[in-house]
């Protein structure tokens, strides 16, 4: 695994057990960084009135946690995120846009949650390129459990990032501060699927906040019985996605 330089905690858990329930076995070897560190390390460093990414004093600095290849944070990046419970158009659109992107040497992030998630990771690496995932659990659980060799293959020879400290119990309103990280990581983030109510607004908005791209796939931008794609469109670092010559000519 990469070590940074200025890390300031590393831990080996020798004999890591497996979880009962999904068979996962969690990484050996996990580093940590505080988040400006990492963000540095990245090429991304935060605005002075960014830095407090999350809203409570004690987690401005959060310490973020991660197993494998620490420099994939240092490549282009894009975020491919979208709904849990997606249309099999929508899975075939993740699948599509994640393989276009690995194959142009575009590092492919997400969070393994089900879904799209899952699709962009799985056609990355299918492409033989890279990808990253930052979950919002902690490195030694596997959910949904059904992803659990998946997240042991992207610990192994991509990269898992996690702001839970192992062993953190997390609840379904930790899930934007994993999606203020992933949007904080990446050069941008496309949207392939997303209802009005879907909890990847919370990362389109993080986009706009940060100064990130946001780019929108046209199906869902021209959906009728959407209304959340007007509350962005109009923003400079907005995009509606027609092909994937339109990210790479922004973030490339």
């Amino acid at each position: 695994m990469d070590m940074h330089p200025k890390q300031k905690q590393a831990t080996e858990h020798k004999g890591a057990k497996v979880t009962r329930a999904s068979g996962y076995k969690p990484p050996t070897s996990v580093g940590s960084l505080p988040l400006g560190e990492m963000m540095e390390y990245a090429g991304r460093p935060m605005p002075k009135e960014l830095e407090g990414l999350f809203k409570k004093a004690e987690e401005r600095d959060p310490i973020i946690f991660y197993s494998g290849e620490l420099d994939l944070l240092k490549a282009k990046s894009l975020s491919v995120i979208g709904a849990r419970s997606v249309s099999t158009d929508g899975l075939a659109r993740a699948a599509r846009i994640s393989r276009e992107l690995a194959s142009a040497g575009i590092v492919v992030t997400s969070g393994l949650a089900k879904g799209v998630d899952t699709a962009a990771h799985r056609a990355a690496i299918a492409e033989g390129g890279r990808t990253v995932s930052v979950i919002g659990t902690p490195l030694d659980k596997a959910y949904p459990a059904e992803n659990a060799d998946l997240q042991e293959e992207i610990y192994e020879r991509h990269l898992l990032v996690s702001q839970f400290h192992p062993g953190q119990r997390t609840f379904q309103s930790d899930f934007p501060k994993r999606n203020r990280l992933m949007a904080a990581l990446s050069d941008g983030s496309v949207i392939v699927e997303a209802s009005d109510t879907s909890g990847t607004l919370h990362q389109a908005a993080e986009c706009i906040r940060l100064g990130r791209w946001l780019f929108i796939m046209r199906s869902v931008v021209e959906n009728p019985a959407l209304s959340w794609p007007a509350r962005f469109l109009g923003n400079p670092k907005l995009v509606v996605l027609t092909s994937v010559q339109d990210i790479l000519s922004r973030i490339s």
